[in-house]
């Protein structure tokens, strides 16, 4: 059973490639970083072995979708080409070729022409952009034409910038007022399917971040899916005064709260853990209901 709007309500149902995902039951998205700067080490993968292997993982521990990304976007990451994000990606679909899965492909960039080479030459289902179309003037077209899923993320200024003391009037409203215009732009540009990431970490400082997932709920009023990319960031890591590698429970931890304040997909690197979060919300809800 799903988390309950009492004001608003939510469509929470996606068409991914024509399977019909109901959102209603949070989705684990596992994470597949094809990146050697990654702000965890234990999430790259270069070589198709290693590639292979931890999407086989992911697959094992129970992922309804697998992001692949081959672009880094934390702070201070390299810039990679057009070209090279486009032959990393290749790799991948190389080496997860012929592993049996039914779980949903989405392709991790801000590249439209990335975007359409992953959904027309790879069977891609879903498209996650971090800046929400607006380092791609195309993006939101091209998006609009493929019929495909759409997550749109907030951040403040970009990679490079972000972090360098990021400031807000009214962290919510300024997110809400955000995402009010984007969804517009996306809705006049054909894209039907769309979910929102209120981006923890991406210009944000740990209170705001903080603030968002205690106001999590209130993203309910956009009527559309919310997810919640908290993975071992530095939200967990400076509060706890641990490293990423030692961010697994405070991750879960997070991801309850998260759960409990109405989100729909968790953006993960450990499926196992945020699956059995999933699963005892449900047992909590179903008891309460």
């Amino acid at each position: 059973m799903g988390s309950k709007d009492t004001f608003f309500s939510r469509k929470l149902t996606i068409n991914c490639g024509g399977i019909l995902l109901d959102l209603a039951s949070p989705k684990v998205m596992g994470i597949l970083n094809h990146t050697p700067d990654s702000f965890y080490d234990g999430n790259r993968y270069m070589k198709e072995a290693e590639i292979r292997e931890r999407f086989e993982e992911l697959i094992t521990e129970g992922a309804d979708m697998v992001d692949v990304g081959c672009y880094s976007s934390r702070p201070g990451a390299v810039d990679v080409s057009p070209e090279d994000e486009k032959a990393r990606f290749s790799e991948v679909m190389k080496a997860i070729k012929g592993v049996s899965h039914h779980a949903i492909l989405s392709v991790d960039t801000f590249r439209s022409g990335i975007a359409e080479f992953a959904v027309r030459e790879h069977g891609v289902s879903m498209i996650n952009d971090i800046s929400a179309g607006r380092f791609d003037d195309r993006m939101l077209e091209v998006v609009g034409r493929l019929k495909v899923p759409y997550i749109m993320m907030h951040m403040k200024g970009t990679p490079r910038t972000m972090q360098i003391d990021p400031v807000y009037d009214d962290l919510m409203k300024e997110v809400i007022s955000f995402f009010a215009e984007r969804i517009r732009a996306a809705r006049e540009s054909g894209v039907n399917d769309i979910i929102v990431d209120p981006g923890f970490g991406f210009g944000k400082t740990v209170e705001h971040n903080f603030i968002l997932l205690r106001n999590l709920r209130v993203f309910s009023m956009l009527e559309l899916p919310v997810m919640a990319g908290i993975s071992r960031k530095s939200m967990i890591c400076r509060t706890l005064d641990c490293t990423p590698a030692e961010a697994l429970n405070g991750t879960t931890v997070l991801n309850a709260m998260a759960l409990m304040n109405g989100a729909n997909i968790f953006r993960v690197h450990d499926v196992r853990e945020a699956r059995e979060a999933v699963r005892l919300y449900e047992a909590y809800q179903a008891a309460s209901s």
